[in-house]
């Protein structure tokens, strides 16, 4: 399957005057991230080193070279998120997953991701999950978004 979204990504984009970013992005955009075995092949196609790729791919914080989890939650760190406090919603959010910025909950549930600044200073502390702004986070609203991810769907019944 890999090789299909690798092989499409090309297709699309390959031909493109620098199209390496649109390469890339159509890759993560089927796969949820840019696989290793991806580097070599985009490399070649684009007529580009292994490190050039590589370096676009570990340099932009939008891709990644494992699956994230099943639902990708990116918290706001920027000053107004932390002036109304996104840091203590931060350290609970790594308590509850069991992980740090940047890695994956254990059962897979949840990618944890800093970002900074998601345009909803209004509304802070703000984040993003799954694509979806939300805001005005409390404890609270935080650990009931948290118990419909990593709580089995019968249990919630």
């Amino acid at each position: 399957m890999s090789s299909d979204a690798i092989d499409q990504a090309l297709a699309q984009s390959g031909h493109l005057p620098g199209g390496l970013l649109q390469v890339l992005h159509g890759i993560a955009d089927r796969l949820g991230h840019v696989p290793p075995e991806a580097i070599g092949r985009v490399a070649a196609a684009l007529n580009l080193s292994r490190a050039e790729v590589h370096g676009v791919v570990s340099f932009y914080h939008d891709f990644r070279s494992e699956p994230p989890g099943r639902h990708v939650l990116k918290l706001c760190r920027a000053e107004a998120c932390q002036a109304m406090g996104s840091e203590a919603l931060a350290g609970a959010l790594e308590r509850r997953l069991g992980c740090k910025f940047g890695d994956t909950s254990a059962d897979g549930a949840v990618t944890l991701e800093p970002v900074y600044c998601l345009g909803n200073c209004a509304a802070a502390p703000s984040l993003l999950l799954d694509g979806q702004l939300r805001g005005r986070l409390t404890g609270e609203r935080l650990d009931r978004l948290v118990d419909s991810l990593v709580t089995p769907a019968e249990e919630r019944a």
